[in-house]
């Protein structure tokens, strides 16, 4: 492993990459401390180590942007410049991928090629921007309200409007200027831009999290539960990671064909259908669903059904919440994978190019082969991926001083995995382009 390091620095090309991309992320990581004009930032950090209960700062309503905040590191709840982090672009980029398959035009733009592809990357800037604007003036007007962390105000030194209006702009602007570093990470770095920064913002939250759970519980039954929550989330990964990896590969033979003097084809492949073929957009899918609800009871607080939400769907530990989340990411899971992956389209493309799968026939039995194969692989997967996103309640219940703090489950953890397994696998076809030996053995 360690002569594997050496040879990813040694080189030339591979080494500026790698300092490259370890540059832009410590650019954004900079700007995600960094606080936001008219902020007191003295203040934030006076109410978040209070803890007040209530609101997105504390337990009570942090399920309402809870996803923001892991995915901006924290940046969220310190009003800095980059609070908003990479989610609008996240946002805007399901959207976008959602209205290409209910919008013919947008569908015909995907299938032109580079060209439609910069297309459709073009109108996700413009999403992402929008979207930036909505969220960052609905966490202005949070924080200066007293509502971002209830009983706790003071947060911003002047509430007239100029100033508020800043505050807006900057947080847009942060949010363009990190949509710009992840494609420069893309174009001139390792990895994909937008994953490696989503992987910097959650890896940060990892050891404050760690060690709040040590602080949860004093004396020697922290240490035995730090280092308890440390063994499980290694046992974890290692699952997570096994079945990230694991693959159907369905074999695809190609028939020979003769053009004038020249034989083509008579080659054989394979389809690869992962377990997991939807990753982390179920969750997230699932997330902002519940969402919904909660948003809904603090517009009318005073119904019977807002209280139904409040004593039911906000705290994250309730049956009903879990029993909810779990089935709305197990349906998520095979609608994302009905819309990412076609049968009828790749069994005609292959009856295209002369391809068929040995024992069935081209065309329809082909179609409906592939899709019975994707059934039966999603069924476990969106198992899996509803196991995985309720870790942290399974955690709160068996290891006391865990449940917020449990960083080893839901999304984390699966965006950790597959960033980090993509980023290694690329850096390993570089380094076996030059005769050097790879991370992965």
């Amino acid at each position: 492993m360690l002569s594997a390091f050496g040879n990813a620095f040694r080189s030339p090309e591979l080494r500026m990459k790698i300092l490259f991309t370890l540059g832009i992320v410590a650019i954004f990581r900079l700007g995600s401390v960094l606080p936001s004009p008219n902020v007191n930032a003295q203040r934030v950090n006076e109410c978040r180590q209070l803890g007040m209960t209530g609101g997105i700062g504390g337990d009570g309503g942090q399920q309402i942007y809870s996803l923001i905040n892991l995915f901006s590191g924290g940046a969220l709840l310190q009003l800095s410049i980059f609070a908003l982090g990479i989610m609008p672009y996240i946002t805007a980029s399901i959207i976008l991928q959602l209205m290409t398959v209910v919008i013919p035009r947008l569908e015909a733009i995907k299938k032109e090629g580079a060209s439609g592809q910069a297309q459709i990357t073009q109108y996700t800037r413009y999403l992402t921007i929008v979207l930036a604007v909505l969220n960052s003036t609905a966490f202005v007007s949070l924080a200066v309200s007293g509502q971002l962390f209830p009983g706790c105000d003071g947060l911003v030194y002047d509430t007239s409007l100029f100033p508020i209006v800043v505050m807006v702009l900057t947080m847009t602007a942060g949010t363009g200027v990190v949509m710009w570093l992840g494609e420069l990470i893309t174009e001139k770095g390792i990895g994909n831009g937008m994953s490696i920064l989503i992987f910097t913002q959650v890896a940060a939250t990892f050891p404050g999290a760690l060690w709040g759970i040590k602080q949860a519980q004093p004396g020697q039954a922290g240490w035995v539960t730090f280092f308890l929550v440390i063994a499980v989330g290694l046992l974890v990964m290692s699952a997570v990671l096994y079945i990230e990896l694991a693959q159907r590969r369905i074999p695809v033979h190609y028939a020979k064909k003769t053009v004038g003097t020249r034989v083509f084809g008579g080659s054989s492949t394979y389809i690869p259908i992962k377990v997991n073929q939807a990753g982390v957009i179920p969750v997230i899918f699932a997330s902002s669903m519940m969402y919904i609800p909660v948003l809904y009871s603090q517009f009318d607080p005073e119904s019977p059904v807002s209280s139904w939400i409040q004593n039911n769907l906000v705290q994250g530990n309730h049956p009903v919440y879990m029993v909810t989340f779990f089935l709305l990411i197990i349906a998520f899971a095979f609608f994302y994978v009905s819309i990412t992956f076609n049968p009828d389209e790749v069994a005609d493309n292959m009856k295209k190019y002369g391809g068929f799968i040995p024992g069935i026939r081209a065309g329809n039995p082909t179609a409906r082969y592939l899709a019975h194969v994707l059934n039966r692989l999603t069924t476990p997967g969106s198992l899996y991926l509803g196991l995985i996103a309720l870790l942290p309640t399974i955690a709160f219940a068996f290891l006391p001083g865990a449940n917020q703090n449990f960083p080893f489950g839901g999304t984390s953890l699966l965006i950790i995995v597959g960033v980090g397994l993509n980023t290694v696998q690329q850096i390993e076809s570089r380094l076996q382009q030059r005769n050097y030996e790879g991370f992965l053995r």
